[in-house]
């Protein structure tokens, strides 16, 4: 084993400091069998919020450019939390200079590049070089709960998933335009947050196969142009002049699960108001169903045909101890002690560290960059049926040696 790892983030925005705090906290999660974790760099292009947030989380220096990270011996690890065009560039780019990789969802903002990150990732992988990307709700104790029911046969075969993820960060229209307002459709709010929908439902009910239903709308067509950075959904000073929004506000689409039998119905939105970060998801099964839903993270509903009519229907089961990630993944391991997204990136992050230094007691590890494509797929599929008027598209799967 190595005798320390050097980690960077590669972008100093919500989710960047998301990133930043879980590499500070992984190493004191679960059996303490980590070398000891340096925190080296936080880079980002705007310097006063890189050396802003390398001061809040304890890292060494912070760097205004990613190939200074790159070119860094002191560095081993690296998240890639920036704007999803600039994915490929920066990605290829670390991988080539054999830096371990964990980058966010979606893998890029096109399918070709996704697809030319895999190929740089297995490649890099022969060499001993890890490329993964964060699915991070796979690791909410409650959805994992909720899948070990499923396999357990408990719930039973998946029937009907039913899943929703409302944001409400683009809910005004005085929120200034910025990268995640521009690009194609199904870049915007599909991609932000409805690529989250493709994968849990894929972790609950089994692969997307094909797709039918899809939708966009653009509900707020023109932004004003900020005068400076802007952050997700915050306001800021604007220049008087106003930008077109050039994506999704707003998607729909039904796909098709498993051995094409299980049917899942999913909406994303950027401008459901009242609701920040709305992710619910309906798992119906042949012997029962189960709810999740983000803003009660600590808990799963659980309905179960054999409890019968006289006392069936949801109950609430507060996840603890016996539920996955629980146990030893917090400092306080007790039922109703209460966790959320924010572990999710812990428990993500330490999965990254057990694989790269091979533990033997590793979590279950980040998807691959293939899966990643997968994922794009997906919505690529979702935006061929939208430009189809809705009509089904097969989810095409890439082929590689």
């Amino acid at each position: 084993m190595v005798d320390s790892i050097g980690v960077a983030v590669i972008g100093a925005g919500l989710a960047g400091k998301a990133h930043m705090a879980a590499w500070r906290n992984a190493p004191s999660l679960f059996a303490p069998t980590l070398p000891p974790v340096r925190l080296v760099s936080v880079g980002d292009v705007d310097e006063p919020l890189a050396a802003a947030a390398s001061r809040r989380f304890g890292y060494e220096r912070h760097d205004t450019d990613w190939r200074a990270i790159a070119a860094a011996d002191d560095v081993d690890v690296v998240s890639v939390v920036i704007a999803n065009r600039l994915h490929r560039e920066v990605v290829e780019g670390l991988l080539a200079a054999g830096k371990h990789v964990l980058c966010e969802k979606p893998l890029a903002d096109s399918l070709d590049d996704a697809r030319a990150m895999a190929d740089a990732a297995r490649a890099a992988e022969a060499a001993g070089v890890l490329g993964r990307v964060g699915f991070t709700y796979r690791r909410a104790p409650g959805l994992a709960a909720i899948r070990e029911l499923v396999q357990d046969s408990t719930l039973g075969r998946v029937l009907h998933v039913a899943g929703r993820y409302w944001t409400d960060y683009g809910a005004s229209p005085d929120v200034p335009s910025s990268w995640r307002f521009t690009g194609v459709p199904g870049t915007g709010a599909l991609a932000d947050v409805g690529s989250h929908l493709a994968y849990v439902a894929e972790f609950l009910a089994g692969p997307v196969t094909s797709v039918s239903g899809g939708a966009f709308t653009t509900a707020i067509t023109e932004r004003p142009v900020a005068a400076g950075n802007v952050l997700r959904g915050q306001q800021a000073a604007t220049t008087g002049e106003t930008a077109t929004v050039t994506n999704d506000d707003h998607a729909t689409f039904v796909a098709r699960l498993g051995d094409g039998a299980a049917v899942g119905t999913f909406e994303a939105s950027r401008v459901a108001t009242g609701h920040p970060n709305g992710l619910v998801v309906d798992v119906l099964c042949e012997r029962g169903s189960a709810r999740w839903d983000q803003e009660r993270p600590s808990e799963i509903g659980l309905a179960l045909q054999s409890d019968g009519p006289r006392t069936g229907g949801y109950r609430q089961v507060v996840l603890g101890p016996d539920h996955p990630y629980v146990a030893g993944g917090m400092a306080m391991d007790a039922p109703g002690v209460g966790w959320g997204q924010n572990q999710m990136f812990e428990y993500q992050a330490r999965a990254f560290l057990d694989e790269v230094v091979g533990a033997a007691d590793a979590l279950p590890a980040n998807a691959t960059f293939d899966d990643g494509v997968h994922n794009m797929e997906v919505l690529d599929a979702v935006v061929r049926s939208a430009a189809a008027d809705g009509a089904a598209q097969t989810v095409r799967r890439a082929v590689h040696a």
